[in-house]
């Protein structure tokens, strides 16, 4: 149907409402009213559509009847930047050559520190720089790269794929992926509240957190409502972790139950309980390893670009058998940050933690206040100050200005 038939029945509306109106000699007032807004959005609709089928006109130059369509599929397709003739048959997105390549981005993580007591060896650092790459590779699954550039060394930080859709909202991951232990393990560095990962996650599983490779199961559990929304991941991999299991090669399970509460539309908590258990027959060694995380926020859900309080804290508990035989370890932290304003947020963590060596009973803590202006979503700069005391009672400060750059589209994880 071309412009000029939908003027047509748009003047036919408008005339159509004179005689239904005079059938009725005495309508009330409302009525009469709403009757004459109608006319008026009928009329002023005609004058629009009259006024934009004259300016196409005067624009090609040709009042011929049978062009008026081309003409407006002609202004639609240069408002689109195609202002070719083959602007009027249908056309599919304009990927071009990139259409089948995934998408990639890359994070920097710059640092100067400052020491004391010295010497100063390591007064600017390049901390690491991050490669991802993520695609959909089908309607039914989803991969994920993130390559490490880290100490002059490269290694594949998490790689894997994962199938969406499943029954009964399951979700299966396979491949190399960092594990659902507590809440911080699962976020890479560059994403902390703060510049380290916590004390009793760099003593119990390593300074990079932990990390494996098998399958993962996750599932929503189907209910919710004022008691929670709950959650569970299964995960079996290969125990190939230096500090948990000396190096060995055995399965490691783990299973982890996690909780949801809405208090109010500004304030929600999360709790976790999480259990991960392997062994090591060369070295009769077994290990279990426990962590009960909690988180609460309030953010205002008009305001929560400039006012936002996190308090998190994780208590984990470590128990290393050699032949039966071994101590049970604690460590934790308390985490707190505290958005002022749409640029700063300021932040503090205390950590605490016994040593995982058997043979040692020292204790090691640390205090680490943070500064952090939030310049963008893609480039953030932080001040943090640690006072730290290891496990021979041995102290020591660190100063730490941090740069963090991102590129590309780099979407949020899960966590």
């Amino acid at each position: 149907m071309n412009t000029r038939w939908l003027i047509a029945l748009a003047a036919g509306a408008l005339v159509a409402g004179t005689p239904a109106r005079a059938q009725n000699p005495a309508p009330a007032d409302s009525a009469l009213r709403r009757q004459q807004r109608t006319m008026d959005s009928l009329a002023a609709a005609l004058r629009a559509m009259q006024a934009r089928l004259d300016s196409l006109t005067r624009e090609r130059g040709d009042t011929a009847p049978g062009d008026e369509l081309a003409a407006l599929r002609a202004a639609a397709g240069a408002a689109g930047g195609d202002s070719s003739a083959a602007a009027s048959a249908p056309r599919q997105a304009r990927l071009g050559p990139n259409a089948m390549n995934p998408e990639i981005s890359v994070t920097g993580d710059l640092r100067a520190v400052a020491l004391r007591p010295g010497p100063q060896t390591e007064p600017f650092e390049a901390r690491e720089y991050e490669i991802g790459f993520q695609s959909a590779l089908d309607p039914f699954s989803v991969a994920k790269i993130f390559v490490s550039f880290e100490g002059g060394e490269v290694h594949i930080e998490e790689g894997y794929f994962y199938y969406t859709g499943l029954p009964g909202h399951f979700r299966l991951d396979l491949g190399s992926f960092r594990q659902q232990l507590g809440e911080l393990n699962r976020w890479h560095l560059h994403a902390l509240p703060e510049g380290e990962y916590p004390l009793v996650l760099q003593r119990f599983v390593g300074e990079d957190g932990l990390a494996a490779t098998g399958v993962s199961v996750y599932w929503p559990l189907p209910f919710s409502g004022r008691a929670g929304t709950y959650e569970w991941y299964a995960q079996a991999t290969k125990g190939s972790n230096g500090t948990l299991f000396a190096g060995g090669s055995r399965p490691s399970w783990l299973s982890q139950l996690s909780g949801f509460w809405q208090f109010s539309r500004s304030t929600y908590g999360q709790l976790s309980v999480t259990g991960l258990y392997g062994t090591n027959p060369d070295t009769g060694l077994a290990t279990t390893l426990g962590a009960l995380a909690a988180r609460f926020t309030w953010r205002p859900p008009a305001e929560g670009t400039r006012k936002e309080l996190t308090v998190r804290g994780e208590l984990w508990a470590l128990r290393r058998r050699f032949n039966d035989t071994g101590p049970t370890r604690l460590g934790g932290y308390v985490d707190g940050t505290w958005r002022l304003s749409s640029r700063w947020i300021v932040g503090v963590r205390g950590d605490w933690v016994e040593s995982p060596d058997p043979a040692v009973t020292g204790r090691e803590w640390a205090v680490s206040p943070t500064l952090t202006f939030w310049e963008s979503e893609f480039v953030f700069l932080r001040a943090q100050f640690t006072h730290h005391q290891d496990f021979l009672r041995y102290d020591s400060e660190r100063l730490t200005l941090q740069a963090v750059f991102a590129m590309g589209p780099h979407k949020h994880e899960l966590f």
